[in-house]
């Protein structure tokens, strides 16, 4: 994520702003600009003739979902219909607007989702939405298991989140439970991301044979594989060849858990180099291009995330990326990175992996 200021003052700000915090100017999003810009004329004592980063209030406006979804997107003020941005349209179903505590989870979910459109977008990849293919587009169900049974998953490109996953201790204990070192709404939506982006990526025969020699069969009997993993557990020596325990259980989720760490690397390594913590290099808007190029991450990826690890140890908490990742687990992401980068607009595959998980 990169460091944001206000165009006006100069204030350093957070990508969720809407409103500068010393100016007070409006704000808002611009996808396109990949920065934060000033709605209109910002409030000054005089007279001002133009800013840098002003953006015609006429021709853009922020989306409609400023407070629904406390979103500081941009829109095309010109749009006919429904004025919502390129995330907020990706949201097929939401919760009512009696359901006050489904809205609030609702909220912070979109948060973290504006956080992942923003990283396809600076990484390149392909965002089709239902409106353009509604058979296999991507779509998010951010619903409330308050009403009815949610089961967190991908089907066919449609994203189905349980906005429970919002609320802190229900997170915490489903995580202490299932023995995962990192649960987090922003984890969800990366891992389920990357089931759709298996039928967009891994495409050609020559990708499915490399992905079978990687991860295995992504065809293979997901319910028999679940039953599987939840009666026996993960095998012995896993950590050898898969980066959780999770991605032991079918090809399909090894993939997921692998392009979802992939995601978390690219961002992480972003954020570190705009703030001066990892090298220039090490920002989204300079593409890492092939092997070396994935060498390039990882050399400068391990360095950081030891040091991240002893800096929350000091602060008394667990580590802040707890996992481990050895040779074959490399070589697995080495192919995530080598699609991302070398592929914007591949066939879908001639079958669909359905993935609650």
């Amino acid at each position: 994520m990169r460091d944001f200021v206000c165009p006006n003052c100069g204030q350093q700000l957070a990508f969720e702003n809407s409103v500068c915090l010393s100016c007070r100017s409006a704000l808002g999003f611009s996808l396109g600009e990949r920065a934060l810009v000033v709605i209109g004329d910002p409030p000054s004592d005089e007279a001002i003739d133009h800013v840098a980063g002003v953006v015609d209030s006429d021709r853009f406006r922020l989306c409609d979902n400023l407070h629904v979804a406390q979103c500081n997107w941009l829109v095309d003020g010109d749009a006919s219909g429904p004025g919502l941005c390129v995330s907020c349209k990706l949201t097929r179903t939401r919760p009512n607007d009696t359901d006050i505590d489904g809205l609030a989870a609702f909220a912070e979910a979109e948060a973290a989702k504006r956080r992942l459109i923003f990283e396809l977008v600076e990484l390149g990849l392909p965002i089709v939405g239902r409106d353009e293919d509604t058979e296999h587009g991507l779509a998010f169900d951010l619903l409330s298991s308050r009403a009815k049974d949610v089961v967190t998953g991908h089907f066919d490109g449609v994203i189905t989140l349980d906005l429970a996953e919002a609320d802190d201790p229900h997170r915490e204990q489903l995580r202490v439970e299932m023995a995962e070192p990192y649960r987090t709404l922003l984890g969800h939506f990366r891992h389920e991301i990357g089931h759709y982006y298996f039928s967009v990526l891994v495409a050609g025969d020559a990708a499915l044979d490399r992905f079978r020699d990687l991860f295995g069969d992504p065809f293979a009997d997901y319910q028999a594989a679940l039953d599987r993993h939840y009666s026996e557990g993960a095998p012995r020596g896993w950590k050898n060849d898969y980066v959780s325990s999770y991605a032991t259980m079918h090809a399909a989720e090894d993939w997921a858990e692998t392009f979802a760490h992939y995601l978390h690397i690219r961002d992480t390594l972003d954020t570190a180099a705009s703030f001066g913590l990892a090298p220039a290099g090490a920002t989204l808007d300079r593409p890492q291009i092939g092997r070396a190029g994935f060498d390039k991450i990882i050399e400068l990826w391990l360095p950081l995330t030891w040091s991240l690890n002893m800096v929350n140890r000091s602060m008394g908490h667990d580590d802040l990326y707890p996992f481990v990742l050895p040779e074959r687990v490399l070589e697995k992401m080495r192919f995530v990175h080598e699609l991302c980068t070398g592929s914007h607009a591949a066939t879908p595959a001639p079958e669909s992996v359905v993935s609650p998980g």
